[in-house]
């Protein structure tokens, strides 16, 4: 549970190393590999429990599960979720007879390999990578660009392991510390290289911040409240690029009066600017169903970004048989949205190639990617509403800084309730204003051209690099093995 204080809204980033140290005390003391899967399975448990809590918030408060209901489903994902590192800590105890150091690289490369699988598999679920809890300021974040989270998470826990492996061994194994301490310097140095380069001059950019209780957003008699309140902030705006939040008008595109978005696309044009508006965009061409869209008036000419990874149980429903009934039992105003394509490209906005993203999507820096190097700037839109005033919306600010690092752009974040934030390409907070407060932010986005390493290879690298070390392992544990066997 201590290791949670390395994310967001705490950042305490070497709490996580500390706390990894001491689970890797419990694994190597460990007798047997299925103690230490429990060891895991409780690790898991804890950071998890202690993690995703703005979970209860959206199911309970805000999705209408009774409270039984939501704690039971809460304490059911805590427990797939914890499942990871308890097979992380099994494979390591049947590889425990191999030299410190290559033990070490091991169960980073396992615990990784657990991390990228947690975040793929059944659509995927990488919130609390041990990656992001270095995000902004720890020197490890410099392995962001070249490897991403990823590969930060693998550089931690090898770092996590090292510390053990010195107050195990004793201080006067030095090699260890030394170890330890390269591994920050190289994170450090990474942090002083320039991957990415401006493009162009800076744009003006307003990010709208409603405020739209998530009880009232899709009230009928609320509607009308909501279209004043948004075209009150983009009137108000002399931005060349203004965004509004995931959905922020809480129709069918269809629906909404043309006059309303005209009057919005014409102030857009005096100002040569462009304006992004979130709406449910109604299929046609004799599809049945609906899109989360962002359109855009203005300007350019007009385009829209349809929404691709969609949110299980609360865009589409993840094996239906056996999990409808928990939709059936929420009050969700859609419940199983289709999915845009994946090979969308940037919208041209403002003078620039701008990648969109929708909620929950910036949690997959290998999909955001799909857009790079083309796009000169990130903008991500959501509804952090669903969390309340838990810990999720910072943590999704968090990741949001995560892929600025990532991929060498501007994030532009524009959300209903809070955390709305300017985050520069270095994943470093320029501007932001408080939660819960109905106001529009205006800044300044630089665009930036060229390409991170990250950008050009994904998740190859880490994954790579997680399996070469685990040929080298395998080997020493062979030879272990037959070394054994020649002496009996």
């Amino acid at each position: 549970m201590l290791t949670v204080l390395g994310f967001a809204p705490f950042y305490f980033f070497p709490v996580p190393v500390i706390t990894l140290a001491l689970l890797f005390r419990f694994w190597y003391r460990s007798p047997t590999p299925w103690q230490t899967a429990l060891l895991g399975f409780s690790f898991g448990m804890g950071l998890f429990s202690a993690g995703v809590t703005w979970i209860y918030v959206s199911l309970h408060d805000f999705g209408g599960m009774p409270m039984p209901v939501a704690v039971f489903a809460l304490i059911l994902l805590c427990s797939y979720l914890s499942l990871f590192p308890a097979i992380c800590g099994w494979v390591i105890a049947r590889m425990n007879r191999i030299s410190p150091y290559v033990w070490a690289l091991t169960v980073a490369a396992i615990w990784m390999l657990m991390e990228w699988l947690r975040g793929n598999l059944f659509t995927g679920f990488p919130w609390l990578a041990l990656g992001y809890s270095q995000v902004p300021i720890s020197p490890l974040v410099g392995f962001a660009p070249v490897m991403g989270v990823y590969g930060v998470s693998l550089v931690v826990v090898f770092c996590a392991a090292l510390l053990f492996l010195w107050f195990e061994k004793g201080f006067k194994h030095w090699r260890y510390g030394l170890s330890f301490g390269l591994i920050w310097l190289s994170g450090f140095a990474l942090q002083q290289i320039n991957w990415v380069k401006p493009i162009g001059e800076p744009v003006s950019v307003s990010l709208l911040q409603g405020n739209i209780a998530q009880d009232m957003k899709w009230r009928e008699d609320y509607v009308v409240n909501t279209m004043q309140i948004y075209a009150d902030l983009i009137l108000e705006s002399d931005s060349r690029l203004i965004v509004t939040p995931e959905v922020s008008l809480p129709l069918f595109n269809n629906m909404v009066p043309p006059d309303y978005l005209s009057y919005l696309a014409d102030h857009a044009r005096k100002n040569d600017a462009d304006v992004l508006i979130g709406m449910v965009e109604h299929a046609t061409n004799g599809i049945d169903g609906q899109y989360n869209t962002m359109f855009s008036y203005g300007t350019s000419p007009e385009q829209l970004y349809r929404k691709h990874h969609l949110v299980p149980f609360g865009e589409f429903i993840l094996f239906e048989p056996i999990f409808g009934w928990l939709i059936r039992i929420m009050e969700l105003p859609f419940g199983n949205f289709l999915r845009g394509s994946i090979d969308q490209q940037p919208l041209d906005l403002a003078g620039q190639k701008v990648a969109v993203n929708i909620c929950y999507e910036d949690v997959f820096g290998e999909e955001i990617i799909y857009q790079l190097p083309q796009a000169t700037m990130l903008v991500n839109v959501s509804n952090d509403a669903w969390f309340g005033r838990s810990i999720g919306p910072q943590q999704h600010l968090q990741i949001s800084q995560m892929r600025a690092l990532e991929t060498g752009r501007y994030m532009l974040r524009a959300t209903n309730t809070g955390v709305t934030a300017i985050i520069n390409e270095r994943g470093e907070i320029n501007q932001k204003i408080d939660i819960y407060t109905t106001a529009a932010l205006h800044g300044m986005a630089q665009g930036f051209a060229g390409a991170t390493p990250y950008v050009r290879t994904g998740n190859v690298l880490a994954l790579g690099l997680a399996g070469l070390i685990l040929c080298v392992s395998l080997i020493f544990a062979f030879r272990h093995k037959q070394s054994m066997k020649s002496t009996n």
